[in-house]
């Protein structure tokens, strides 16, 4: 039998997002097939048919962070590859403070009834690749010296952690980008030959 039109893609976002926003400001108790059905006006029926069961559904959760991580990441394609780097450093943290209720779950515990697997943590880690290959390309036009890996590792923390900041209420969305532009120029101080070349927009 078709899937009623009612069950869409539209419906399935809606859940996806309520879900993010009951784990993150309730924890996994705050979370049911029937709560989350609730507040979407819909029906336990639909999450079964788009998402699954609640296990499935904390999946989606995560996967969707890192899918939209992914295409802001991508979106950031600058031709050169130093631009490029300041680009996705903006463009994590836009992403960060957009979309603050997938990104708790994202870096935060994880929920119970919910353990990522090997190709869910792939998928994860495929944001840093995108990472690791700016990088790389940083190093193969002699701007940067080191290790790719390394280096994106070290470039993904300090925007990880500015961002948890920011979402702390600690500073707003200007005040932490011009600290993480700063904490970023000061790594590249020992790392690229053309000092302070990611202070751009700052």
């Amino acid at each position: 039998m078709a899937r009623p039109r009612t069950y869409d893609d539209a419906l399935r976002a809606r859940l996806i997002e309520t879900a993010a926003e009951l784990l993150a400001a309730e924890g996994p108790r705050g979370v049911s097939v029937r709560r989350v059905a609730a507040a979407c006006d819909t029906s336990t029926t639909a999450i079964y048919a788009l998402l699954g069961n609640k296990g499935e559904l904390v999946r989606s959760v995560y996967l969707e962070g890192f899918r939209r991580l992914g295409d802001r990441l991508a979106a950031a394609d600058e031709p050169d590859p130093l631009d490029r780097l300041a680009a996705q450093r903006d463009a994590y943290l836009a992403n960060a403070l957009e979309n603050p209720h997938l990104y708790a779950v994202m870096f935060g515990p994880t929920p119970a009834g919910f353990e990522p697997d090997d190709e869910d943590t792939a998928f994860a880690l495929s944001t840093l690749r995108q990472l690791i290959d700016c990088v790389q390309a940083c190093i193969d036009a002699d701007l940067l010296d080191g290790d790719a890996d390394d280096i994106a590792v070290e470039l993904w923390a300090s925007s990880h952690g500015v961002c948890m900041l920011a979402l702390a209420g600690m500073f707003d969305a200007d005040e932490a980008h011009r600290h993480l532009v700063r904490l970023q120029d000061h790594l590249f101080v020992g790392l690229t030959a053309q000092r302070g070349a990611l202070s751009g927009g700052a």
